[in-house]
């Protein structure tokens, strides 16, 4: 079994940002596996990389994606995205140091992050885009039932 499994309450989009976040479920797996195995120090810093790299790109996909589409607490996100980033360089400093514990460490903030971040604030983007969507439909009835009354 998984550390972190996949779950539908995890889709945002069916495409690109879902296919990033679940690149990142295959990395804290990876890590999880190779901890469990004693090999987590052997890897650690290759998976670590792989992390910070596929997280800058999500991050910023997912950041153009939210301000094409208006998402009005854009700026609130992007300081989520900021701390998280900065969380992982940290691990990164504490694995250059020598430190035995970035392994286990980041096996918990990937995770943690992954389940909260997602499940919290990009549900938002989420929500925004079904009001935004309802909101259009709304005024096309309304432009429909307008135009039927004049004619």
């Amino acid at each position: 079994m998984a550390y972190f499994e996949w779950a539908d309450d995890l889709v945002i989009d069916g495409g690109p940002i879902d296919q990033d976040h679940r690149l990142l479920v295959d990395l804290v797996n990876e890590l999880h596996t190779a901890t469990s195995q004693g090999c987590g120090h052997a890897v650690i810093a290759s998976i670590l990389q792989r992390t910070v790299d596929s997280t800058r790109a999500h991050l910023t996909r997912e950041e153009e994606l939210m301000a094409r589409k208006g998402f009005p607490d854009l700026e609130k996100h992007k300081q989520g995205h900021r701390a998280f980033l900065e969380s992982l360089q940290g691990l990164q400093q504490r694995l250059n140091e020598g430190s035995i514990t970035v392994a286990a460490q980041l096996s918990m903030v990937l995770r943690d992050w992954l389940s909260l971040h997602i499940r919290r604030n990009d549900k938002e983007l989420l929500k925004f885009e079904r009001l935004r969507q309802r909101e259009q439909q709304r005024q096309r009835r309304t432009a429909a039932l307008s135009k039927e009354t004049q004619t």
